[in-house]
Parts: structure tokens; C-alpha cells; sequence
């Protein structure tokens, strides 16, 4: 099947396809033009990802975020290093965040969350959760479940004594203190999300509410693994393999 095939059984998944935002956060980044029988998935586009999608002799690379603007000369890098390969790219980034197969769904699922309400709006779509626990369990107990989970260390700060029942959730970059006010507003225990800052830390602790901080790429990391079984579920023929990203062990090496 062809690149533009595979896309357009993507946008099916999807109830925003006619909004201009969905055009403006997913698509191809490059069409190598090659029949695709294998499907490398991952969470971002980067030298190291193309190079295990090579590796294993992948045909189209589905990532959540596309090459970051904020690195400055990596989007060219990456399309002329998926030239040399001849590797198609495919990217849905704020879609799969709002979609309830998405980031935010499918960690939420896997801590055994109830989803109760879909927060952090931007242009019709939702990238932030809030969610409960059936019982009230301990704060420690939900670092060990996200540990576990994330298979990588946690950031943590315990600015309150209480049971954790309700959680705020924004995968990836929820460091701004205008998405943890959400969190607040809503009166959760605790705010999980993928990056901070000091601002972070310091409105947590103003506010008495309790962070856990895995990594970007960790927390977001189910959203497009489902998206690429759903795929695989969708047309028989595709074979699916993750690409493996390093962990940050620089930043995720020690707890506070």
C-alpha cells in the first residue's frame, strides 16, 4: 500500500479531519514514494530514529512530533537523511493528544484512571485529562505505578499529605503554569506531565499540589503505539515495529 493510502486510513481514525487545525498538526513530512509493507513507529523525528528505522528496513516512519523548529537546522537534516533511505514521514502531533486513543488516553488507561473530564482547550482540541482513581491510593505507590510504567525514573515533589484520588494529566510539555492551573482549578492531589521548569515547581508547591514529571518522549509514548496497532489492525498486511529511543538518564537520573 502507498503512502497516501496509509494517511488517508489515519484521517478515518480521526473526527476533526475537515478543521484546519488537523491539517496544520499531522501529515507527511516527506513521501519517498515506495510501496510500504513495514511501519516503524516512535515518538519524535530525529537523526538517531531514522537511522533505526534503516535499520529495520522500515518503509514509513509514524512519529508524534514532527522535526522540532526549535532545533534549529534538523528538519532539512532529517528530510534529506529520509531521502538517502528512502523512507517516508508521517507525522500527527495535537490530533493524537486530543483523541481518545491518543497520549493522554492511552497512559491514563494503563494507570487504571477513570477519565472524568478532557481540559487544556486549544483551537477545539483537548491536550490535557482529568482523571480519578477508583480508591484513594498513596502518593509513593502512584510514582512506583508511572516508574513502572514509563520504565525510566521520575521527577517527583510532595507538596501535600493527602491520598491521591484525583490526577491532572498533560502529556509531554505541560510545564507552563497555565496548564498546572488548570490542574489546580479542578482540585486535583497531583499533576503529572512530561516537562518542567522552576515556574512549575515553585506554583506547585504555592498551591499544594503534587507533581510527578516523567520525560516528553516517555509519557507520550502509548498515544502513537496506538495509533500504530490500530493500523496494523486496519490493514492486515502492514507489519509494525517500534523504534527504540534513549531514555534522558542526564536529566532522569536522580529523584527529589
Amino acid at each position: 500500500m502507498d503512502v497516501v493510502h496509509i494517511v488517508e486510513n489515519i484521517d478515518n481514525l480521526f473526527h476533526v479531519t475537515s478543521k484546519e487545525i488537523y491539517s496544520s498538526e499531522s501529515g507527511i513530512t516527506y513521501n519517498a514514494d515506495k510501496k510500504v509493507n513495514k511501519i516503524g513507529y516512535c515518538v519524535n523525528l530525529t537523526l538517531e530514529t531514522i537511522e533505526q528505522a534503516s535499520v529495520h528496513g522500515v518503509e514509513l516512519m509514524v512519529t508524534h512530533h514532527d522535526a522540532w523548529d526549535e532545533i534549529y537546522g534538523l528538519r532539512e537534516a532529517c528530510i534529506e537523511k529520509l531521502a538517502e533511505y528512502g523512507i517516508s514521514h508521517y507525522y500527527n502531533h495535537l490530533p493524537l493528544d486530543d483523541c481518545n486513543f491518543g497520549t493522554n488516553d492511552s497512559l491514563l488507561k494503563k494507570l487504571n484512571l477513570e477519565i472524568v473530564k478532557r481540559t487544556h482547550e486549544w483551537e477545539g482540541l483537548y491536550f490535557g485529562r482529568i482523571a480519578e482513581c477508583d480508591e484513594e491510593i498513596e502518593f509513593n505507590e502512584l510514582v512506583n505505578n508511572m516508574e513502572n510504567l514509563l520504565e525510566e525514573p521520575v521527577k517527583f515533589w510532595q507538596f501535600n499529605d493527602k491520598k491521591v484520588k484525583r490526577v491532572g494529566l498533560v502529556c509531554g510539555n505541560g510545564a507552563p503554569t497555565a496548564c498546572l492551573k488548570e490542574a489546580v482549578e479542578n482540585k486535583c492531589d497531583v499533576y503529572i506531565t512530561g516537562e518542567c521548569n522552576l515556574y512549575t515547581i515553585q506554583y506547585a508547591q504555592f498551591k499544594g499540589i503534587n507533581l510527578i514529571i516523567g520525560s516528553h518522549t516517555f509519557t507520550e509514548i502509548f498515544g502513537i503505539e496506538s495509533l500504530a496497532l490500530k493500523l496494523n489492525e486496519n490493514i492486515k498486511e502492514l507489519e509494525v515495529v517500534r523504534l527504540n529511543e534513549k531514555h534522558d538518564e542526564a536529566i532522569f537520573s536522580k529523584k527529589y
